[in-house]
This record gives C-alpha cells, sequence and structure tokens, in this order.
C-alpha cells in the first residue's frame, strides 16, 4: 500500500519574477522527465518573437479567455500586465488522471491560489540574485518598452516579498543557471 503513495502523480509549481530563468529551468526539466506534463497556460499577450502557440502558451483572444472563464476553465487566472494569463483545469487534471506528474510555471499571485486550491502542490520559487539582473534579463530581450520593464521591475520586487510562501526557494546566481536546474531536479527527485 505505501508503494501505491510513492507512486502517486506530482504537481510542481514554478515561480519567480519575470526574466528570473524560469523558462530555462523548465526546458532543461523537460529534456530530463519525458513523462512529465507541461502545463501550457492560456494568454492574451502578443506573442514573442521566440515563442510557439501550444507549445509556449496558448495565446488566444480577450474574447476567448473572458468565455472560458464564464465556462469555469480555469483552475486559476489572473490579469498580470494589461493581460490576463490563467491554468486550465484540463491541463492539470487530464494528466493526473493518468498517472502523470505535471510542472506549471505561474506568477506569485498565481501560486498562491493553486496552493489553496490544491494543498499539496510542491511550490519553487526562482529569485534572482539582484534586481539588476532582472532588469538586464528583461532588457535583453528587446521586447518590453521602459514602462514595461519598470512595471515588471516593481512587481518583481512584491514577489520577492512574497518567497516565504513557498516550498523552496532558489537563488539564481548571476551566470549560473546550472546551478539553479540541478537544484530543481534534486527537489523533482526527491518528492517523486
Amino acid at each position: 500500500m505505501n508503494n501505491l503513495k510513492e507512486n502517486k502523480p506530482k504537481i510542481f509549481l514554478i515561480s519567480g519574477p519575470s526574466g528570473v530563468g524560469k523558462d530555462s529551468v523548465i526546458e532543461e526539466i523537460r529534456k530530463l522527465h519525458k513523462n512529465f506534463h507541461f502545463v501550457i497556460t492560456a494568454v492574451t499577450r502578443d506573442k514573442r518573437s521566440d515563442e510557439k502557440d501550444g507549445v509556449n502558451h496558448f495565446f488566444i483572444s480577450n474574447e476567448k479567455f473572458k468565455s472560458m472563464i464564464e465556462n469555469d476553465e480555469f483552475i486559476e487566472w489572473s490579469k498580470v500586465y494589461e493581460n490576463f494569463y490563467g491554468v486550465p483545469k484540463s491541463q492539470i487534471e487530464i494528466p493526473i488522471n493518468q498517472g502523470n506528474s505535471v510542472i506549471l510555471r505561474v506568477d506569485v499571485q498565481g501560486a498562491q491560489k493553486i496552493k489553496q486550491m490544491i494543498p499539496d502542490v510542491i511550490m519553487i520559487f526562482i529569485k534572482p540574485e539582484s534586481l539588476d539582473f532582472i532588469d538586464k534579463n528583461i532588457r535583453n530581450r528587446g521586447e518590453n518598452s521602459e514602462d514595461e520593464i519598470k512595471r515588471r521591475l516593481d512587481t518583481a520586487e512584491k514577489e520577492l516579498s512574497l518567497s516565504h510562501h513557498f516550498d523552496y526557494i532558489i537563488t539564481n546566481p548571476e551566470g549560473n543557471i546550472k546551478y539553479v536546474i540541478e537544484s530543481v531536479k534534486d527537489i523533482i527527485n526527491k518528492n517523486l
């Protein structure tokens, strides 16, 4: 009976400020855990040049997003940086019912909502060594206006103050994303 509990699928949640390296970490974890389901969130923001619809996010209209809210299709959703972001219920329920563990990436606000609904979610927060690190990474994308960068930095400060709500906090040392990846791999292996 104890063996069944160990094989129960798990839900891992990765969060942290914009530009901290969440996507890089998830990309590496995806290569190692082929049987995991990597949640695809629905967003109303424009697609970045390096993103693919249905891979990085489901890029949908405001109207479609609002229709999904009305139809209770999200585990959680929020408005961030003038756009809507949401986690479709099907992205978690289907893989869990099929016996697959799940990894999802959400903002801090969404993480807190999910923890209330799914108390056994394993929450990992990636924090920057400094806000300068975030500023540099966002600017390197070359896709955000000065106002957007300032808004993201202000939000990052608020998110950092909420990191104590997470099960694990990993500091991303500038220039050493491999450390973060290894730390996340260790957390996943310890909890499977």
